[in-house]
């Protein structure tokens, strides 16, 4: 079973067409230039089906870089 952390590389990698070794800790959305407001939807929906879970809509606009995609996903699994 993958982690949480190569799940959700996957998923950004995927989503934002960039290769996967460009996905890190550090990636944002001042990081990643096809990071936009349709690749922020399109995000969301490729991470709550990977992980099985429905992100609050509070949160979504909190997505902004991998730490708190990490964070929010690690909250919606408990």
């Amino acid at each position: 079973m993958e982690n949480v952390k190569s799940q959700i590389t996957k998923v950004m990698s995927a989503v934002f067409e960039v290769p996967i070794e460009d996905i890190t800790e550090t990636s944002s959305v001042d990081s990643i230039d096809s990071w936009d407001s349709l690749k922020h939807l399109n995000l969301i929906l490729a991470l709550e089906e990977e992980f099985n879970i429905v992100i609050p809509d509070e949160e979504v606009g909190n997505l902004m870089n991998y730490k708190l995609i990490e964070l929010i996903i690690n909250e919606c699994r408990k």
